[in-house]
């Protein structure tokens, strides 16, 4: 509750104390994203659309596959209305906090130029905030281990295409072990590459990836487009009865989404501010705006896509399977003989980008508190969790990430929450210059 109450409170401040003001630039946020406005002598170290790629590329993962499923399975269809909801006021959040991550950017160890709440905390609130930013960035070292997605791609790699082909041993620690061992040699060939392969990486594969999944649910949906309007009506009489999965706790079930939609746009917790902060720009807004479209191709896209597969091909009351197995059926039982092969395909592509992208959020906050000169150590330890993730239980990965996630939100929201004036002054300076940048190009017109 005290989580609900930060992310999604502090969400709805900062949408209605902006005045909605993000969402009424979105011709320009695009503008921005096309590069229109890049300069490659502008401090940073990827351009805007490669900083949006990477963010994407590690929050459209697992969390959207099997978190939606792992949240459906807990609280029932009503739970996709309030990630909904959370990613709305997310998009608010994102806009608030990599804004900051640009405007109080600091230097590492090195002297090299960083973003993240750990920097916004201690440039822009000050020293005496340092334990605030030493506290993120302890929990971001766990928060951001790629164990659920190791775990989850496991599972989908063992169930879907494995033990159905005959390739089954009868210890399945070992299985997992093996599976666990490729993981670690391909994400090594691209996160040793340091953030500008990642974000290059991340450039070419998400949108793919995105592509690729929204057609093969939209194949879905048209194949039962009939159950399409029950399946809608369902989500909202749910979400505010709870009565098919948690008899009528309808706070259990706003918790619910709201934890699963933290977990898949990471409004709010801090990560994708790193990544931002690590944009070619001398100009924080810009990177706001750019930034506050995460959560609607996350959480309002791909989640609901994701959603409205379960629900439409009702395997949300007759499997019962749990995470990625649960979506594998729902394709499964839409396409027979290949659906669950095209999932394997997106949870691939979603996984490994994942997995490239976390890395990167693990070395800055080891950077912070350990030294730049350092930071590579860290990626040692990234890439052997990969096997404690395949090996482990769904229910410990999940626990342990959402009680990173939750400590991290603190010092993120805490000091965005702080600083929000100064947003809103760079805000209202930055269109003002826009506007009157305008009326001198229609001029010259």
């Amino acid at each position: 509750m005290p989580l609900l109450v930060l992310l999604m409170g502090g969400g709805c401040y900062f949408m209605f104390y902006s005045g909605f003001l993000p969402f009424r630039y979105l011709r320009h946020t695009i503008n921005v994203l096309r590069g229109r406005y890049d300069d490659p002598n502008d401090p940073g170290d990827i351009n805007h659309y490669e900083a949006l790629s990477a963010t994407l590329a590690a929050t459209v993962g697992m969390g959207n596959i099997s978190g939606v499923a792992v949240a459906i399975a807990i609280g029932g269809p009503g739970v996709l209305f309030w990630m909904w909801v959370s990613a709305f006021v997310g998009m608010a959040t994102k806009f608030f906090t990599c804004t900051l991550s640009v405007m109080y950017r600091g230097h590492d160890s090195v002297g090299h130029l960083e973003g993240g709440p750990m920097y916004v905390i201690e440039t822009g609130l000050g020293k005496k905030w340092k334990p605030l930013a030493v506290l993120f960035s302890v929990a971001g070292l766990f928060g951001t281990l790629p164990i659920f997605q190791a775990n989850q791609l496991t599972q989908v790699v063992r169930e879907v295409l494995l033990e159905p082909n005959g390739f089954t041993t009868t210890d399945l620690f070992y299985t997992n072990l093996t599976i666990g061992l490729g993981l670690v040699f391909i994400t090594s060939l691209v996160i040793f590459g340091g953030i500008q392969r990642i974000g290059h990486v991340a450039g070419k594969m998400v949108p793919s990836m995105v592509i690729l999944y929204m057609f093969s649910v939209l194949y879905i949906m048209f194949a039962n487009y009939t159950a399409i309007p029950d399946a809608f009506a369902l989500i909202f009489r749910d979400a505010f009865t709870a009565e098919t999965m948690l008899g009528g706790a309808v706070g259990a079930i706003i918790i619910a989404g709201a934890r699963r939609a933290a977990f898949s746009n990471e409004a709010g917790i801090g990560t994708a501010s790193m990544m931002h902060g690590a944009a070619k720009t001398d100009e924080p807004i810009r990177e706001g705006l750019v930034a506050m479209l995460g959560p609607f191709i996350d959480t309002i896209v791909v989640c609901t896509l994701t959603g409205l597969a379960i629900i439409i091909t009702g395997t949300w009351q007759t499997s019962g399977a749990s995470g990625v197995t649960m979506t594998a059926t729902a394709f499964n039982n839409a396409m027979p003989g290949f659906g669950s092969y095209v999932l394997v395909l997106c949870v691939l592509i979603f996984a490994f980008t994942s997995l490239f992208s976390y890395s990167y959020y693990g070395t800055k906050c080891f950077s912070y508190l350990f030294g730049a000169k350092y930071k590579h150590y860290y990626n040692y330890f990234y890439v052997v969790t990969i096997v404690f993730g395949a090996t482990a239980t769904i229910t410990a990965v999940i626990a342990l990430i959402d009680g990173m996630y939750a400590i991290m939100a603190i010092p993120t929201m805490v000091s965005a929450l702080l600083l929000s004036p100064k947003v809103m002054a760079a805000a209202r300076d930055y269109f003002r210059r826009m506007k009157e940048f305008r009326e001198v190009e229609r001029q010259k017109v």
